[in-house]
């Protein structure tokens, strides 16, 4: 068995399931407590405050914990990351009241900064040679300016709509941030064991992400053309049909350039392009 921390509500929270849901490990939603063990997988679920998870896992009260990487950037705790999951994306950044005339770092000097993250903060402003005052406050950081704490703030911002409604402006990115999968660095074998198994299953989702499963029918003519512009893993399925002149092409897309390639198959001739979602993929 092994214990994952995992953050008790929120966007991490529902990303976290909904992964671990994909990878087939079943976790009971309905009637959830601070301890919850999956029904089809040697896995128990510790829920904590999000930035109670890097302490957790580097403890070895929790053997692995998924924990936004701002969090534990920010706790500086002895832990591993395994692997970064890509999802629950945000950054940290400092922002400063939309009526000034931002011209450079240097505007920060001499000036309070309010936030949340004072460590990372503090990294990136002796870096840069930056003397500002960190005020650190838990809550709702971006008013601070508004009510004459601070001149600035350092926060988290995904959409920057926060931002725009306490009359901020965002600056500087400091730091880019995603869910990391953590792991105490002292597991044992058979915990190691597992957790191979947990990345093997998470792995084949990750992959399968953004990935179309397509299926067309192409007139021989023009296969070697139409094999020229498919980006297959390896090589795409070619399947003979009934009518010789033409044959059946399997292959996988990224989402990302789908409707460019299947303008060009479209063009040399392919029909019947029949498109379906993947749910996981092992390579």
């Amino acid at each position: 068995m092994i214990r994952i921390a995992v953050q008790s509500k929120g966007r991490l929270y529902e990303d976290t399931i909904g992964l671990l849901g994909e990878a087939d490990i079943k976790i009971s939603a309905s009637k959830r407590t601070l301890l919850v063990q999956a029904s089809n997988f040697p896995l128990e679920v510790l829920y904590l405050r999000d930035d109670d998870i890097p302490q957790s896992v580097a403890s070895g009260v929790a053997d692995l914990g998924i924990v936004g990487e701002n969090e534990f950037e920010e706790r500086e705790e002895d832990a591993e990351v395994v692997c970064r999951l890509g999802f629950s994306k945000c950054r940290l950044s400092l922002a400063i009241p939309k009526s000034i005339d931002y011209q450079g770092l240097e505007w920060f000097n001499g000036k309070k900064i309010a936030t949340s993250y004072p460590v990372i903060l503090r990294k990136f402003l002796n870096k840069n040679g930056i003397n500002a005052e960190i005020h650190v406050i838990t809550g709702s950081v971006e008013i601070s300016p508004g009510i004459g704490l601070a001149d600035a703030i350092f926060d988290i911002v995904s959409s920057g709509s926060t931002l725009v409604s306490n009359n901020l402006k965002e600056v500087e990115v400091v730091m880019k941030s995603e869910a990391l999968l953590i792991a105490n660095k002292n597991l044992d074998e058979e915990k190691r064991d597992i957790l191979k198994q947990m990345l093997f299953r998470i792995e084949a989702v990750k992959q399968a992400e953004d990935k179309k499963y397509v299926r067309m029918n192409v007139p021989k003519a023009h296969l070697q053309d139409i094999v020229s512009v498919l980006p297959g893993l390896k090589s795409p399925t070619i399947i003979p049909l009934a009518d010789d002149e033409w044959c059946c092409v399997h292959t996988v897309l990224d989402q990302k350039r789908f409707w460019e390639i299947i303008g060009k198959l479209k063009e040399m001739g392919a029909q019947g392009i029949l498109v379906t979602p993947i749910e996981k993929m092992i390579l």
